[in-house]
């Protein structure tokens, strides 16, 4: 034995077990791409599938790993062909099983090396020496297992090798010894049974020291019910103790982990399972509680075949084989309950857990323990369910499938939530802690010590230094701490403060903590304390090693809380298995109970990134992809589930308003007037119909309508899309509210145009005076009432529900209507130019204007358009009111700084200037001189092959169209003024509005004078009007002065024009006269 064996410092265990750990999971990060590429025709190597290399692949494979490349010149001809571009493109597969077989190497060198030491391995002393040695065991026997999977492994390994033959002259170097580890390892785990003979003391030792923490952690949901496992106020006297354990780091180890050392571990020491009843135990207890592991992501393994098939030819192991049978029959029989039963506990325990943490959350110093257990007893069941879900005995299907499995990652989403939102609380309790308590503890252990070398004594004089110069300093003015009354009775051991985040600086004034050496060197000193003859030997002075491992385990709660989560409950094996978590995803949507959970599935898209490894940062982007897509579908499904919700729930209420409708009670006032005349009508026992209202007459609170139904619904789905403001998934950031929004306003806007579309048909009139639209009598009555959905508070309402974004979204919307009508509208101008311009300069002579307004084609169609314009913008201006009303409750002094802005601008200010004061005032509701949202939609219709000037001419005629127009209005039977709703029933009223804000518009886009091309419009439209004063034909005239009635709406309407300016072109005598007639009317009509 050389003298460097004898020296564990110079072996550098701890070193090597942490690197080939590391590597050993990149390795498996690499090897399960290269599975999965290989299973995936699409990401295939193409010289796989390729048929003119099919022979030729065949033939390596056949020959595998012998190199015949002489008398084969026909199979491997096409290969000569291809050998610079597989040479290539197989180079990553080729050196990733290079790399395997250097990683074993590695491996077996430090096995050896542990041997030769005679390390003592102890998981409740040297914690970390022990976890990092099993660990390295299980990874890389699930290397070796995962690299016998990949079936065309011989395939590439060849390919490349005879490619490089050809190229070279020679086989790859590294090519022996890695077509020999190829074949050795076909049955990987028979093979490393036989290599693990020498190992078989240190691994069985290692493995045997788990009999008091893996039974304690397997335990029954009853038992763990009795022990009130936990539960924080199960002891309120002891609420504010520190959560303390003799095997702190054991507390929170993974089962799963566990398990697979266990199993994996004594098949390859399966003597040691005939001599020790111990280790005997340990085996049947771990094969009792499952069917299959986890071997890496969604890759299983299936433990009693794989282990039957091992011992079967093994002399004298027919008892072992009992037992694995029996211990299958046990698993497939009680396990799924078993489990079942424990995630029903944890959903309490957890539930309990973050409710009172939420409420006192001081309470994250003491019990911090009780978190990371709990998060981890979580993790683990629900990794359970996840990979025995599709490996399942269909006898006993049902403990497999957890509609409740939602609830369980809330509540673990919450405990995650609550650690990194008081995170400063622990890390300033811990920070004392380990300065007040730990320090003088270990200092004391460290001097009753017999013997203590120097190399020793210097590591743990270190410890103890360290951790006594800890110190808090109460945060400067802008960090203000919230010290709980509960925590005022200990302020010795803790002081607790509320802090935004996890950073180590909100704690000390400027610095930040990092024990990361203080840890590896325990570590290290782990290995030196752990071999034999070692001068301080760890296995003589278990109390310090205890005492090190609670230390360690405070250290992380200071500088490494982040990490405890991913180490604790990390779920992002949830993206291999992609079907399931959408699968548990609907499942959750469709039980009303569990709706408000659904926010969990989301969430969990955040932890998906921490699966990655930097050995392959090639699937860095494919996983990150993954993540936004299945947070994407999520948070949209549970929007659209919402948006329906509220669509059932407007359906109910309707149907509860058609009840009133007057049809309805003929049937009620029938039965009364028989009633009265003593006359027995209908049939005996027929029910009596119930009455409107009824519904809220409550006998029994069990008894619920459909309506309470969709109300719960509805608020356990909000209560889960609120949940959290935002979340980032991938460096991409998410607002589970806005996809709400967004399908409101489209189911919203669908709405609108149902309610406008009717408007258009002459079915809803615009009534001015109720600022509502109103249903009309019509043949076919409207199976709803517009009113109902126009009204000042319905219009409010939808304000509030969508917010200031969600009516910008609906601007726009009606924006793109009123634009697609104005693009025809300029057509027909086109259309008519000749005739439109002449007219133009032809106002004041009659007889000319009476033979061109003959020539003018589409006359009607002008008017109809600029009435629905009209429509649209009186909904949009009661839309914008509604906004503003609601913004001026919400945020009064803003709106009223903005509208103090806009009401001062200067005329002189740059039209650019002005107009983002409008787009400021638009957004809050104000009304504006020239709408900002119609501009913009109008400025896209400009079109390349039409000049500037011959937009603004278009522009100018289509004013003109109008304005000529406007006389054909008074044979219209519903042209007739309504005094009771200050408007005509056809709409036509509403032109006053279309002809201000288009023109605003048009000449704002061309930089033309608005007033002027208004006063142009005042001037042809009241020359027109004037003219049908001379009409004698009654039909022709019947409804002049209702329309003469438009130009006083029209000045009205507009900041350009002035009563004074219309006075001057159309006699105020004839509008008073006017607005007479239309009164006088009116009242013998209602006569």
């Amino acid at each position: 034995m050389s003298r460097s064996v004898l020296q564990p410092s110079q072996q550098k265990l701890a070193e090597k077990l942490t690197i080939l750990n590391d590597r050993g999971v990149g390795m498996l990060t690499r090897l399960y791409n290269i599975k999965k590429a290989c299973g995936d025709p699409k990401a295939k190597p193409s010289y796989l599938i390729d048929k003119n290399l099919e022979s030729a692949v065949k033939f390596i494979v056949r020959k595998f790993p012998a190199v015949e490349t002489r008398n084969n010149n026909q199979q491997l001809a096409q290969l000569q062909k291809e050998k610079s571009e597989i040479l290539k493109n197989l180079a990553l597969y080729y050196f990733t099983f290079v790399d395997v077989m250097e990683f074993k190497d590695h491996v077996c060198e430090l096995l050896n090396t542990i041997d030769v030491c005679q390390v003592f391995f102890d998981i409740t002393v040297n914690f970390d020496l022990t976890k990092n040695y099993l660990d390295l065991i299980i990874t890389y026997t699930t290397l070796m297992i995962l690299l016998s999977r990949i079936e065309e492994r011989k395939a590439i390994i060849g390919l490349y090798n005879y490619a490089h033959e050809m190229t070279h002259g020679a086989s790859d170097r590294e090519y022996p010894r890695l077509g020999q580890m190829i074949v050795d390892y076909e049955n990987p785990l028979k093979k490393m049974m036989e290599e693990f003979v020498p190992h078989s003391k240190s691994l069985s030792d290692a493995l045997i020291s788990l009999q008091m923490v893996y039974p304690r952690r397997n335990l029954s949901a009853d038992q763990w019910r009795n022990a009130q496992l936990l539960s924080l106020i199960s002891a309120p006297s002891t609420m504010l103790n520190p959560a303390q354990s003799d095997t702190m780091p054991c507390e929170y180890l993974s089962l799963d982990a566990m398990e697979k050392w266990i199993i994996f571990g004594f098949i390859l020491c399966h003597g040691i399972l005939n001599t020790d009843a111990t280790a005997l135990n340990l085996w049947k207890l771990a094969l009792q509680s499952s069917s299959c592991l986890s071997l890496f992501r969604d890759e299983v393994f299936h433990i009693h075949k794989a282990a039957e098939d091992l011992f079967v030819n093994i002399r004298g192991y027919n008892k072992r084989i009992n037992d694995i049978r029996e211990c299958k029959e046990a698993a497939v029989s009680h396990a799924g309950s078993m489990h079942r039963e424990r995630r029903k506990f944890l959903r309490s325990a957890l539930k309990e857990l973050a409710t009172v943490l939420s409420d006192q959350p001081g309470l994250l110093g003491p019990k911090a323990l009780f978190v990371f257990m709990a998060l981890s007893f979580a993790r683990d069941e629900i990794i359970w369910l996840l990979r025995h879900a599709d490996n399942m005995p269909k006898k006993s299907a049902d403990d497999f499938i957890d509609k409740h499995i939602a609830e369980l990652i809330f509540y673990m989403e919450e405990l995650r939530a609550h650690v990194r939102k008081y995170g400063p609380v622990m890390q300033r309790y811990y920070v004392q802690y380990l300065s007040g308590f730990d320090a003088v503890v270990l200092n004391e252990l460290v001097q009753n010590l017999s013997v203590c070398p120097e190399d020793e004594s210097i590591i743990m004089s270190s410890f103890v230094n360290t951790m006594t110069s800890l110190s808090v300093k109460q945060a400067g003015e802008k960090r203000h701490f919230i010290i709980k009354k509960q925590q005022q009775q200990q302020r010795n051991i803790m002081k607790c403060i509320c802090g935004p985040s996890i950073t180590c600086d909100n704690i000390e004034d400027g610095e930040v903590f990092d024990f990361r050496g203080m840890r590896l060197d325990w570590f290290r000193l782990q290995a030196y304390t752990s071999v034999s003859k070692a001068s301080l030997s760890l296995a003589d002075h278990r109390e310090l090693g205890k005492m090190m491992n609670t230390i360690i385990f405070h250290t992380k709660m200071v500088d490494s809380l982040v990490e405890m989560l991913v180490e604790t409950s990390d779920l992002s094996i949830f993206c291999f298995y992609s079907r399931a978590f959408e699968k548990m995803f609907q499942q959750c949507l469709e039980l009303p109970s569990q709706s408000r959970y659904s926010i969990a599935f989301p969430l969990l898209c955040t932890h998906f990134m921490s699966c990655t490894h930097e050995l392959c940062p090639e699937e860095r982007h494919h996983i990150g992809d993954r993540s936004l897509s299945l947070c994407n579908m999520f948070l949209d499904e549970m929007a659209k589930q919402a948006r329906n919700l509220i669509t059932d729930i407007c359906t109910e209420q309707c149907t509860l308003s058609d009840q009133l409708l007057p049809k309805h009670c003929a049937k009620t006032i029938s039965q009364a007037v028989n009633k009265k005349s003593k006359k027995q009508t209908g049939k005996k026992g027929e029910p009596e119909r119930e009455k409107p209202g009824v519904e809220s007459m409550r006998k029994n609170r069990l008894v619920v309508t459909n309506l309470d139904k969709l109300h719960t619904a509805l608020s356990e789905l909000c209560f889960s899309i609120n949940y959290v403001p935002n979340m980032v998934v991938w460096e991409h950031t998410f607002t589970p509210r806005e996809y709400l929004t967004s399908h409101l306003e489209i189911r919203f806007t669908k709405y609108l145009e149902t309610l406008l579309r009717q408007v258009s048909n002459g079915h809803i009139a615009y009534f001015p005076a109720m600022k509502a639209f109103v249903n009309l009598p019509t043949e076919n009555e409207l199976t709803f009432n517009a009113e109902e959905y126009s009204d000042i508070s319905e219009m409010r309402s939808l304000s509030e529900l969508l917010g200031p974004y969600g009516m910008k979204f609906l601007s726009e919307s009606l924006m793109w209507h009123i634009s697609s009508q104005v693009a025809e509208l300029k057509k027909l101008v086109v259309e008519n130019v000749d005739v439109l311009t002449q007219m133009r300069t032809s106002f004041d002579k009659p007889d000319q204007m009476a033979a061109l307004f003959k020539r003018l084609s589409s006359v009607d169609s002008v008017l109809k358009r600029m009435t629905i314009i009209g429509v649209i913008l009186s909904f949009r201006s009661l839309a914008q009111e509604a906004l503003r009303d609601v913004l001026s409750y919400h945020i009064p002094f803003l709106v009223s700084s903005i509208e103090d802005f806009k009401d001062h601008i200067p005329r002189e200010t740059d039209m650019k200037v002005a107009m983002n004061v409008y787009e400021l005032s638009s957004a809050a509701g104000l009304p504006c001189e020239i709408d900002p949202a119609l501009v913009v939609a109008l400025s896209s219709q400009k079109s390349e092959n039409i000049s500037p000037e011959e937009e603004y001419k278009i522009a100018c005629l289509l004013m003109v169209f109008v304005a000529v127009s406007l006389p054909t209005l008074a044979s219209n039977v519903m042209s007739q003024y309504s005094p009771a709703i200050e408007g005509h029933c056809n709409n036509i009223h509403c032109l006053a509005k279309a002809i201000n804000q288009i023109a605003a518009a048009l000449f704002t886009i061309h930089k033309g004078s608005i007033e002027d091309r208004l006063k142009e419009f005042l001037a042809l439209a009241s020359s027109s009007l004037l003219k049908i004063g001379q009409e004698t034909d009654k039909t022709t005239t019947r409804n002049r002065e209702s329309v003469y009635l438009l130009l006083d709406m029209i000045v009205q309407e507009s900041p350009f024009l002035t009563m004074d300016l219309l006075e001057s072109c159309f006699p105020y005598v004839l509008l008073r006269n006017a607005y007479h007639a239309v009164y006088k009317q009116s009242v013998t009509s209602s006569a």
